[in-house]
């Protein structure tokens, strides 16, 4: 093998990294609004007014 030709087999399996690294932290950005508004859809379907989140003091 030439170094050309392995130099570009590790520039797609860079890139396939890269994008699997961005897909994976789309998706778990994706989940965590998804399971906040399902919280906040769950609390207003209850009946509840104040479904605002409180965050504790630190």
């Amino acid at each position: 093998m030439s170094e050309s030709e392995d130099g570009g087999s590790r520039r797609g399996a860079l890139i396939g990294l890269l994008v699997a690294v961005v897909m994976l932290g789309a998706g778990l950005w994706l989940a965590h609004e998804l399971t906040a508004a399902s919280k906040l859809q769950d609390c207003l379907m209850s009946g509840r007014t104040n479904c605002n989140v409180i965050e504790p003091a630190r």
